[in-house]
């Protein structure tokens, strides 16, 4: 006799979670290898726009699909109610890009929970795909059924979609202004001839962690939190781009200017926020927030 909730029950359970991991790890592994670092998968997450693309991109298609179900409570305009169903459909298509490509940038917790969210969505774009179809084959009342249906599905993606954006932080700026954790006016934070030249460091200012890098007499300042996911800053490998020198976070590789902290590619689409520093005649360096 097995009794739920016991060890077999338990390790089984273990079993088919490696195995969604497997599968998700798969995916998302395909994702990036299929977009690879760029413009295009720039544009994807949202990097020119300084926000994320994908949730704006969604509610297009919502919007659609929920003006096509209210005509179909009025029966005003069968013609309309196909235009909304058919406009989005074909934005869902660009939306699934980025919602892919975001995605794949994840951590195990939110890659979970986004699996499930993406074949929601997938069940309510087929069940809309079906709605126009048989709206064109004349089939009013099945197609006006179908859409409701996916509306129903559609909701379900939606719920999950947003408890990954409130609830566990995905898309969100980990790395948010710093100003209101820093009082007024030049702090000290440490001497020039403790800094190795060259390579960044982590050195704290009260409550928070700065990425710090000296190079020859200059010093850089920057929140050491990525915006994407919080990685650390200061395990990041620095590159030059376009002549621009540029520190890379080693968790999804965001890379940003060292010039200003300005996100050069994604998946962060939020800077990262910039210390103004000097040097004092004694050697300490003094740091204050940037404007952003």
């Amino acid at each position: 006799m097995r009794v739920l909730g016991g060890p077999l029950d338990l390790a089984d359970r273990l079993e088919k979670s490696k195995a969604m991991d497997r599968s998700i790890q798969r995916l998302a592994k395909a994702v990036r290898d299929r977009i690879r670092p760029g413009l295009l998968r720039d544009v994807l997450h949202g990097v020119p726009l300084g926000k994320p693309l994908h949730p704006p991109m969604t509610m297009v298609s919502l919007g659609c699909w929920t003006s096509a179900g209210i005509l179909d409570l009025t029966t005003i305009d069968r013609r309309a109610a196909r235009l909304l169903l058919a406009v989005g459909i074909g934005n869902a298509l660009p939306t699934a890009a980025a919602g892919l490509t975001d995605w794949s940038s994840l951590h195990r917790e939110q890659q979970r929970v986004g699996f499930v969210h993406m074949l929601a969505n997938v069940t309510a774009l087929g069940l809309f795909t079906a709605s126009l179809a048989t709206r064109m084959a004349g089939r009013e009342r099945v197609g006006r059924v179908l859409t409701w249906t996916g509306l129903g599905v559609g909701s379900l993606g939606a719920y999950l979609g947003g408890h990954m954006a409130y609830r566990q932080a995905a898309g969100a700026n980990h790395a948010p202004q710093v100003a209101h954790l820093v009082p007024l006016g030049w702090h000290d934070l440490c001497r020039l001839s403790d800094l190795p030249d060259g390579r960044p460091v982590a050195r704290r200012l009260g409550y928070i962690q700065l990425f710090v890098l000296r190079r020859g007499e200059a010093v850089t300042v920057l929140a050491d939190r990525c915006p994407h996911l919080a990685g650390p800053l200061h395990q990041g490998r620095l590159v030059s781009e376009n002549g621009e020198i540029c520190v890379v976070c080693p968790w999804h590789g965001s890379t940003f200017r060292l010039e200003d902290g300005s996100v050069k590619h994604g998946p962060a689409t939020a800077p990262a926020p910039a210390f103004e520093a000097r040097v004092r005649k004694d050697g300490i360096i003094q740091v204050r927030p940037g404007l952003i």
